[in-house]
C-alpha cells in the first residue's frame, strides 16, 4: 500500500505544475485593472506558448520595475521550471493518464545550474512574501507567491528527483497558503486551481488512501475539485489556460476523450506555437 499510496499522492503535486502566476487575484470583470497587459501577462503567455527565452525577458522586466513584488522571482521561478519540465519531456499529458505511468518513470538527469537559479529565485521570493506579510498578514499577492513557491518546489521534488514523500510536505504548505489566500480574497479564482486537482485526484482514491490523506489535512471531494476547475477555467486570469488542461487530464482519467479532446482544440487554437497540445490530440485520437 505504500508504493501506492506514494504514486497517487504524488499525482496531487504533478497538477501544481505551471501552478505559475496567481499575481492579479479578481478577474477581469471584477477587477478593471486586471485586463491591462502587463509583462506578467505576456510573460504566462510565452509560458503557455512555450516560448521560455520570451517570457524570462518579461519576468526580468516585471521584476526590474517591481523590485519588492514576490511575484516577480516566484514567476521566473516557474518559467525555469517549466522549462526544465518540457526539456526533460515531462510535459506529455500520457505521463498522467494513471499512476502506473508514473511509477514506471525513468530517473532523470537534471541541469544543475537552472536547480541553482530555480532555487535562488524561489529563496527571493519567500523573503519578500515575509516581509510584506509581516506588514500585512492578508496581503493577497505575498500569499500567492508563498503558494506558489510550495507548489513548485513539491514539482521538482516528485517530477525530477522523485522524492514524493518530499513533494506532499511542500504540496500540504502550498493548500495552507492557498486557503488562507481564499479566505481573505473569496473571487482570487486562480487560487482554485492550486486545491481544485488535489480535491480531485484524492476524491479518485481507495476510501483507505483518501482518509490516510485527509488526516494529512488533504481535501478529498472529486466534484468539487472539477467543479473548482471549472471555475479557475471560466474566471481566471493567468491559469485559465492551466485549468483547462487539468481538466483535460481529469477527463481523461475518466475515460471522456471527448470532452479531453475539446479542451486540447481549444488550446490548440488559443496557443499555436505550443506543439504540446497537437501532440496530444493525436495520441488521443489513436487511442480512440
Amino acid at each position: 500500500m505504500a508504493k501506492t499510496l506514494d504514486a497517487r499522492a504524488w499525482s496531487i503535486v504533478a497538477v501544481l505544475l505551471v501552478c505559475c502566476a496567481l499575481s492579479l487575484p479578481a478577474s477581469a470583470e471584477d477587477n478593471p485593472s486586471a485586463a491591462v497587459v502587463s509583462p506578467l501577462d505576456d510573460g504566462f503567455s510565452g509560458l503557455y506558448n512555450l516560448d521560455f527565452a520570451g517570457a524570462q525577458k518579461d519576468f526580468a522586466t516585471w521584476q526590474q520595475s517591481h523590485p519588492e513584488d514576490p511575484m516577480g522571482p516566484v514567476s521566473e521561478a516557474a518559467g525555469l521550471l517549466f522549462s526544465e519540465f518540457n526539456r526533460l519531456g515531462i510535459l506529455e499529458a500520457q505521463f498522467y493518464e494513471n499512476d502506473e505511468t508514473f511509477v514506471q518513470r525513468p530517473k532523470l538527469t537534471p541541469d544543475p545550474v537552472l536547480r541553482q537559479q530555480f532555487l535562488a529565485a524561489i529563496g527571493r521570493a519567500q523573503s519578500l512574501s515575509r516581509v510584506r506579510l509581516a506588514n500585512d498578514p492578508k496581503d493577497r499577492d505575498a500569499l500567492l507567491a508563498m503558494t506558489l513557491s510550495s507548489g513548485l518546489q513539491a514539482d521538482y521534488a516528485a517530477l525530477i528527483e522523485k522524492r514524493n514523500m518530499a513533494s506532499l510536505h511542500f504540496t500540504k504548505e502550498a493548500a495552507a497558503s492557498a486557503q488562507q489566500l481564499l479566505a481573505v480574497c473569496h473571487d482570487c479564482y486562480d487560487a482554485l486551481l492550486a486545491t481544485g486537482f488535489s480535491k480531485y485526484i484524492i476524491g479518485s482514491m481507495s476510501a483507505p488512501v483518501r482518509w490516510i490523506l485527509r488526516m494529512g489535512g488533504l481535501p478529498a471531494d472529486k466534484k468539487g475539485g472539477i467543479a473548482d476547475l471549472q471555475t479557475t477555467a471560466d474566471h481566471g486570469h493567468y491559469l485559465a489556460p492551466f485549468a483547462r488542461i487539468l481538466l483535460a487530464i481529469a477527463y481523461v482519467r475518466e475515460k471522456d476523450n471527448p470532452k479531453a479532446l475539446q479542451l486540447l482544440a481549444g488550446l490548440q487554437r488559443d496557443f499555436p506555437e505550443n506543439a504540446l497540445f497537437s501532440r496530444e490530440i493525436a495520441h488521443l485520437q489513436a487511442a480512440h
